[in-house]
């Protein structure tokens, strides 16, 4: 098999396929991220690239918005999706690794909550993962949230130190939620090292604003990493 022929024929295939997608936080671009984050880590990590590959491509094929009622089942979704595409237009990819591919794509969701089960599983669903996090993951989180109509925060409490946290309603209890917990769930050493780099960077971010949003426009607000450094241990 011809891989990097493979990758190049099934990006121009997915590129194809969304060109017509109004959502630019699960683009064509994103797909090329994660497969070179999925690349990076393989290469530290070992797996089948060619899995490795086909999944990071394949993982968003069908796309289900976040507040729909089917958005735990898109993944699958997605894994029935890409077995029928590598099996009608990609012949070249082995027939005994759709399993495989089947897998990776299924688990690849943190909303379906499945456990990845194989090395390639653990990879690409890392590597999606990271792209939530850092500075493409800060410019992604408000995009989706501006296509949401969701407000920023709550000006009186941040961070929800006093309320519930509920990132239906508050873009900003997002981090809270989801992303600063996704460094403790990364599946291998290499994407666990870049995912806790890339959410400490949020949390400087978040100073920032918090020190603006409370009159000082010059001097991030060190309270800030004091209770994330509580809520989530390991950025001590």
């Amino acid at each position: 098999m011809d891989l990097p022929g493979f990758e190049q024929r099934l990006s121009q295939y997915v590129a194809r396929h969304l060109a017509d997608s109004t959502d630019s936080a699960h683009d064509h671009h994103h797909l090329v991220r994660v497969a070179n984050h999925a690349r990076h880590i393989q290469q530290q990590e070992g797996g089948d690239l060619r899995v490795i590959i086909a999944a990071a491509y394949l993982h968003d094929i069908v796309l289900v918005p976040k507040n729909h009622p089917d958005r735990s089942r898109a993944s699958r979704m997605a894994a029935e999706e890409a077995v029928r595409i590598v099996s009608r237009d990609f012949p070249d990819f082995p027939h005994e690794l759709q399993s495989a591919l089947f897998h990776a794509v299924e688990a690849h969701s943190f909303s379906a909550g499945i456990a990845a089960e194989t090395l390639e599983a653990k990879i690409v669903q890392d590597a999606d993962r990271l792209d939530s996090l850092g500075a493409l993951g800060l410019a992604r989180v408000f995009y989706v949230a501006g296509m949401m109509g969701r407000p920023l925060f709550d000006s009186q409490d941040l961070f929800a130190c006093e309320r519930e946290l509920d990132d239906r309603l508050y873009t900003l209890d997002h981090f809270r939620v989801k992303l600063m917990r996704l460094p403790e769930t990364m599946n291998t050493a290499e994407g666990k090292r870049i995912a806790e780099a890339n959410a400490s960077w949020l949390v400087d971010f978040l100073a920032k604003l918090s020190g603006e949003v409370n009159g000082d426009p010059t001097r991030p607000d060190p309270q800030v990493r004091e209770h994330f450094n509580v809520w989530h241990p390991w950025l001590g």
